[in-house]
């Protein structure tokens, strides 16, 4: 009867842990794009050859749209501050849309714009980060474009 007595007890815990809430951190920011393009990381990963333009600003010398495309990077963040690994994210995601832009045949990628979750924030000097208790994200929504020389 004590081992039913322990078992019973046992489950309810685990249930009741089970049922609480996660009370999981998702700390918005908006930091700087020129902070990322300085950061040595940046040269080492994101291709030089490819245009990057965020938010609607606009080239005048489109000669061909390639499709829009999406990425959501994200990183580890356990023991590092936001910032830095917003900074890393950020560059991954921006990589990402570079060599996407040249397997598409691009060399611009216009429009660019935070995406996180499909929420759109749009500007030209800053894009939107989440972070959290262990892992930090970024999501960049852009046009590959053919932009004539």
């Amino acid at each position: 009867m004590k081992k039913l007595a322990v078992f019973s007890a046992t489950c309810v815990m685990a249930f009741a842990c089970a049922a609480a809430p996660a009370f999981a951190r998702d700390t918005p920011y908006h930091l700087k794009i020129d902070d990322v393009k300085s950061d040595p990381r940046y040269a080492e990963n994101v291709p030089g050859d490819i245009t990057l333009v965020f938010g609607d600003q606009k080239p005048a010398n489109i000669e061909k749209s390639l499709g829009e495309f999406v990425t959501n990077r994200k990183t580890n963040s356990v023991g590092r501050p936001d910032e830095d690994v917003c900074r890393w994210a950020m560059i991954s995601a921006m990589k990402e849309l570079a060599e996407r832009a040249r397997t598409e045949g691009g060399n611009a990628v216009i429009n660019i714009v935070s995406y996180y979750r499909k929420n759109v924030f749009s500007s030209p000097t800053e894009y939107e980060c989440h972070a959290g208790a262990i892992i930090a994200g970024v999501a960049l929504k852009g046009t590959v474009v053919k932009l004539s020389k």
